[in-house]
C-alpha cells in the first residue's frame, strides 16, 4: 500500500510543504511568509495561527485536498534529548515543542504543532522523525575536561540518518549492521559517527563544535574566545551570534553564500581561498575524528547537503579521505522525503513507533 503523507517543515521566513504517495511527491511548495508580519510575533510559537492560515490558503489556491491523507508529519524541534526514530505527536511532545523545552528558539518547533493542527482537522495522526534534538551519544563522547560540563548534541539528525538509511538500501545492507561517517554540508555543517544504527558521536552545531560553516564559527580555542571578548568588549549575546549566525564565512567574508565565496576565489581573492581551504580542511579533520569513534571500521563516508553540489569540494574530500573508507556524495537535502519515509516505515511495520516521555535521553551518570 502506498500511504499518503503530508509533510511540513517550517523555516525562518518560509514553510516547506509536500504531499507524498509512497516515495512519489505529488505536490510541493515553499510557502513564503512576510518578514514584516513575522516581526510582530514576540515568540516563535505565536506564529502558529498565521502560518497555518498561509498553508491552508496555498492548498486551496492549488486545489490540494488532504482528506485522503493517511498521516501528517512535521519537523521536530524544542524537545529534550531523544533517541532517533519516529515519534507520535502527543500531549507532552506538543507541550515541550510549544514552550521550547530545550531552551532553543527555532522555527522547527512549529513543525509538530502544525502537523497536529492538520491531523486533528482530518481525524488522522501526526508524527515527527529524527528531530534536531536526537542524541545517541556513547558515554565517552559526553565527558569533557571540566567536571560538570558535558557534551550535548544538536545536529542535522533527520538528513544524516536518512542519508545513511538510503545508502544502506542502495548497498543492500541494513543501517543497523553498518558503520558510517555521515556529513551534512550546507548552511550548517554536521559530521557524525553512526555505529549499528545509532549516532554515537557528532559535532554539536549549536554548541560551537566541529568545522566552521557559512554562518557558524565552529570549534575555537576557549582561551582565545575569552581573550577576544575582553579585547573587543564583546558581550555574551554577540558571542552566541558568532556561534550560530554571524561566524564562519559571514565573519570572514561578509557572505553566507558558498557560491559567492567560490566566485571570489575565481576572481583571485586569496583570503577567500584561505577560508575555503580551511573550511574543507576542518571538515576532513572532523571526518578523521569520527572515524576514530568507529575505531577505524568505516563502511563509507557519506556526504549530503547543499554545498555537496560543489564538485571540487567532493573531489578534495574524496582524495584526502578515501584511505579511511569509500566516499559517496548525495548532494542536496531531502528533509521532506526523510520525514515521509520515517512515517511510512512505521506504518509499514518496518520500524517501531516511539513515544516522547518528556525525559531527556541522558541526564547524568548514576555513579556521580
Amino acid at each position: 500500500m502506498a500511504y499518503k503523507i503530508f509533510a511540513i517543515n517550517p523555516g525562518s521566513t518560509s514553510t516547506k510543504i509536500a504531499l507524498f504517495e509512497g516515495d512519489k511527491c505529488l505536490f510541493s511548495a515553499n510557502v513564503s511568509h512576510d518578514a514584516e508580519v513575522l516581526k510582530k510575533f514576540q515568540v516563535i510559537t505565536d506564529q502558529l495561527p498565521y502560518r497555518e492560515e498561509t498553508i491552508k490558503q496555498l492548498l486551496e489556491d492549488n486545489h490540494i485536498d488532504l482528506s485522503d491523507v493517511d498521516a501528517f508529519v512535521g519537523r521536530g524541534g524544542g524537545l529534550l534529548a531523544v533517541e532517533g526514530g519516529t515519534y507520535a505527536v502527543e500531549e507532552t511532545l506538543l507541550d515541550h515543542a510549544y514552550r521550547g523545552a530545550n531552551g532553543i528558539s527555532h522555527p522547527a518547533q512549529l513543525g509538530s504543532l502544525l502537523a497536529h493542527k492538520f491531523a486533528e482537522k482530518y481525524g488522522k495522526k501526526a508524527y515527527v522523525v529524527n528531530p534536531p534534538d536526537t542524541d545517541e551519544l556513547q558515554d565517552v563522547s559526553r565527558v569533557t575536561g571540566i567536571k560538570g560540563v558535558y557534551r550535548n548534541i544538536h545536529l542535522h539528525a533527520l538528513n544524516l540518518k536518512e542519508t545513511a538509511i538510503r545508502h544502506s538500501e542502495l548497498k543492500g545492507v541494513a543501517y543497523e549492521d553498518a558503520d558510517y561517517v555521515v556529513c551534512h554540508i550546507g548552511g550548517g555543517v554536521s559530521i557524525s559517527a553512526h555505529h549499528k544504527g545509532r549516532m554515537i558521536d557528532g559535532t554539536d552545531i549549536v554548541g560551537g563544535e566541529g568545522p566552521m560553516a557559512p554562518t557558524r564559527c565552529g570549534a575555537v580555542p576557549v582561551v582565545e574566545v575569552v581573550n577576544y571578548m575582553e579585547k573587543n568588549n564583546v558581550d555574551y549575546k554577540t558571542m552566541r551570534s558568532l556561534v550560530m549566525k554571524t561566524g564562519g564565512f559571514v565573519s570572514h567574508l561578509n557572505t553566507s553564500d558558498a557560491l559567492e565565496v567560490t566566485k571570489m576565489i575565481d576572481e583571485g581573492n586569496q583570503y577567500a581561498k584561505l577560508v575555503w581551504d580551511t573550511f574543507i580542511y576542518q571538515i576532513e579533520k572532523s571526518i578523521g575524528a569520527m572515524s576514530m569513534s568507529l575505531k577505524g571500521h568505516v563502511d563509507g563516508i557519506l556526504l549530503g547537503g547543499g554545498i555537496v553540489h560543489n564538485e571540487e569540494l567532493v573531489k578534495r574530500i574524496t582524495q584526502d579521505c578515501s584511505w579511511i573508507a569509500p566516499v559517496y556524495a548525495y548532494p542536496g537535502e531531502f528533509e521532506m522525503e526523510a520525514m515521509a519515509a520515517g512515517v511510512i516505515r512505521v506504518l509499514d511495520g518496518k520500524e517501531e513507533l516511539k513515544h516522547y516521555s518528556g525525559k531527556p535521553a541522558w541526564s547524568g551518570f548514576d555513579f556521580q
